[in-house]
């Protein structure tokens, strides 16, 4: 099992929560996904892969010829190989079934997912699925393991949580990560500031309206401390939380 950084797991009431040491030296809390939410997840990506081999099977019909069967074939097999791979590290860690759910998948340090380890808990797809299972390994891993994990994702060193909190029906979409305007920090010198410190501001401020308010600001206070000295031109009376605002929207529009 992979661990990018240290992370503890917090049960409170029926959700699994996990609170992520970030470098930065605060932390960011997770909601880990249940069996449920992840078993519906699964059978709606399994409508979405099944709408092509019917069409193709329809336009086609494999049975016929040498090259619709050929066509199926090609189809069937992108479909079991890279549909996840493909919206998980181009979807933000959601493939559709996900994103209705709201669920993604993410490192265990809580940072976003790559090619190569969503490859890699994609492919251990084959075990949790051992055939006539249906899908009991990976079921059985998800109850036994601390975090909730399938064989892929203890593999791969991986997470399956909640985008939000709350009261939200199934069928509501989760909310994308807000874009924000740089305005006067678009002259900032943010240069010395990493992507990884990016990702844990856009993480907290994604979050933020979850947290209690007193470790809200403390959170924000923390982050906007240890970062103003990294940006060069930023103006020492912005508020905490609209600095990193800024900082995010500079940094983003810079790429």
């Amino acid at each position: 099992m992979s661990i990018d950084e240290p992370a503890r797991a917090v049960p409170l009431g029926f959700e699994d929560r996990l609170a992520i040491a970030t470098p930065e030296g605060v932390e960011i809390e997770l909601t880990l996904a249940g069996l449920g939410s992840r078993f519906i997840a699964s059978v709606f990506d399994f409508a979405v892969r099944l709408l092509p081999l019917v069409a193709v099977w329809v336009a086609l019909d494999p049975t016929a010829s040498a090259t619709g069967a050929a066509v199926y074939v090609l189809v069937d097999f992108a479909m079991q190989f890279f549909y996840h791979v493909l919206f998980e590290v181009l979807g933000g860690g959601r493939t559709p079934g996900k994103r209705w759910t709201g669920l993604r998948v993410v490192r265990t340090g809580g940072r976003p997912i790559r090619f190569v380890r969503s490859m890699l808990r994609n492919v251990l797809r084959i075990v949790d699925s051992i055939p006539f299972s249906f899908y009991a390994v990976g079921m059985a891993s998800v109850f036994i393991t601390n975090q909730n994990q399938r064989l892929g994702d203890l593999a791969a060193g991986t997470l399956v949580v909640r985008d939000r909190h709350g009261d939200r029906k199934l069928g509501d979409a989760p909310e994308a990560l807000p874009i924000y305007e740089p305005g006067p920090a678009i002259n900032w010198d943010v240069s010395a500031v990493s992507a990884d410190d990016v990702a844990t501001v856009r993480a907290f401020l994604a979050r933020r309206h979850s947290i209690e308010a007193g470790a809200r600001a403390a959170l924000a206070r923390d982050l906007a401390t240890r970062l103003r000295p990294l940006v060069g031109g930023a103006a020492d009376d912005d508020k905490d939380e609209r600095f990193l605002e800024r900082l995010v929207g500079a940094k983003l529009r810079r790429g």
